[in-house]
């Protein structure tokens, strides 16, 4: 017994260590600029999935964020910043790396681009700081 209880130990404090870290204020302020966005496209009947990325973004860098999508549905990545962050843009690649075309939204700290993918797979979507200083930013999504 006394030699399993260090093992025992270690991955206790591993898990420990791995939680996800609280949320801070001003990704709860780009979280709600991210999820205003959204409710304009439950209008046209999306639904907005569960979870959501934030995160601090800096000039000249971009977050980029892996989803899997599938073929015949129609999607909107809506992401929110932060007001140090004056303008952000969202972009997304195919599984290869090249930007897929768009519609597009860009209204200073919120952002939104919407597509239909024609093949299902990975995806990735980039959200930049065009203008601005390092700020928060949040990601959701959302699909029908």
């Amino acid at each position: 017994m006394k030699c399993c209880f260090p093992i025992f130990l270690s991955i206790f404090v591993l898990a420990a260590n791995t939680s996800a870290p609280a949320q801070t204020n001003t990704e709860v302020e780009a979280r709600k600029s991210a999820l205003d966005l959204a409710g304009a496209f439950t209008n046209d009947g999306f639904k907005i999935r569960d979870g959501h990325w934030c995160g601090t973004i800096k000039p000249h860098d971009h977050a980029l964020i892996a989803v899997n999508l599938y073929a015949g549905n129609q999607y909107w990545f809506s992401a929110g910043a932060t007001e140090q962050a004056k303008k952000i843009a969202v972009s997304v690649y195919d599984e290869g790396g090249k930007q897929v075309t768009t519609e597009g939204y860009n209204a200073a700290e919120k952002a939104a681009a919407g597509f239909s993918p024609t093949n299902s797979g990975q995806y990735f979507v980039s959200v930049d700081l065009v203008e601005g200083q390092e700020g928060s930013f949040c990601l959701v999504y959302s699909y029908k």
